[in-house]
């Protein structure tokens, strides 16, 4: 067995396990805390003033650790610009809000227009620079694959911004995020190792290892209590490494089975939208994305993040039978 698949991981480990505190001294010296906002859970206002923006410890052990494989495996090329770029508009967000004092941070429409920017680079780079091609894997069709045509293009846009949007409602809870990105991380390094085995090689094993590695370490700060919030800068980025990975191994049709958390959050807040303006006022959840409503229903945050793990894990598992 070649064992050279667990050095980008724990590249990525060590870095991140030796970065963190020295850049969480530095967003508290500069005072980057944690807004809470007012009509969230009353418990999460003692957390108010915690460093946020720690997206950065993730991003940065990402880059250290990819940089090592970029030369011979191009393929994590667009991985990582998707990442970088969705992180980037994650962190001027976060600025915005953090040291401007603007709570909203970017408007919509800025968000928005970043996140369609960064997906239309990716999708040129797609068709010109490599030869992923228009075809996604149909889960449990024993190898049948779904060739979109024309269709591939817009497809694109609503896998990358509809992933992208959901690890970002996905992180209001210590460790949430982390923690169910980091297996369906390792969902995707089993794949692309497995192709790689089977003579099929997607060439971006490294930065889904270094991306395991990173969230590892960053988890050791952000699990509760957390010392440290990735922020927007977080979120954004790991949405968008999950959706561009998925891409590149041409399993976009997996991303609602191995990142249903993904998803349950965004339906969750939509649902609680239309209800709320249907019935005049009344909410169907308690709070909504979906995880504040387990904890107002009573369920300590710690399970909350435990059992969305456990549920991911399971999932994991049953995408690899998927396949």
């Amino acid at each position: 067995m070649n064992y050279s698949i667990v050095k980008p991981i724990l590249i990525a480990f060590f870095v991140g396990l030796l970065l963190s505190p020295m850049m969480i001294k530095y967003l508290q010296k500069l005072k980057f805390g944690q807004f809470i906002r007012g009509e969230g859970p009353e418990s999460h206002l003692k957390k108010s003033g915690t460093p946020t923006m720690g997206g950065l410890i993730i991003l940065l052990s990402l880059i250290v650790a990819s940089a090592f494989y970029v030369k011979d495996y191009p393929n994590i090329i667009p991985i990582m610009f998707v990442t970088l770029g969705f992180g980037f508009i994650g962190f001027v967000d976060d600025y915005i809000k953090v040291v401007m004092k603007r709570n909203l941070g970017l408007r919509a429409w800025q968000k928005m227009l970043g996140q369609i920017i960064v997906t239309g680079v990716f999708a040129y780079y797609l068709i010109n620079y490599t030869e992923v091609g228009s075809t996604m894997l149909i889960p449990f069709s024993g190898g049948r694959y779904l060739n979109l045509g024309v269709l591939f293009i817009p497809a694109i846009f609503v896998i990358l911004l509809g992933t992208v949007n959901g690890s970002n409602f996905t992180d209001g809870l210590d460790g949430l995020a982390s923690s169910v990105t980091v297996l369906i991380a390792v969902f995707f390094t089993v794949v692309a190792i497995g192709m790689q085995v089977n003579g099929n090689d997607p060439g971006i094993w490294p930065i889904t290892c270094a991306t395991v590695g990173a969230l590892l370490a960053f988890l050791v700060f952000n699990v509760y209590p957390a010392r440290v919030f990735m922020g927007d800068t977080g979120s954004l980025a790991l949405g968008g490494f999950v959706a561009s990975t998925a891409v590149m191994l041409k399993m976009p049709l997996f991303i609602p089975i191995v990142a249903f958390i993904y998803l349950l959050e965004v339906v969750s807040v939509m649902l609680q939208v239309v209800y709320f303006k249907a019935t005049g006022g009344k909410r169907l959840f308690k709070m909504a994305p979906i995880h504040h409503h387990f904890e107002l229903s009573g369920w300590p945050e710690t399970k909350v993040v435990a059992i969305f793990a456990i549920v991911t894990a399971i999932l994991c598992l049953i995408g690899l039978l998927a396949i």
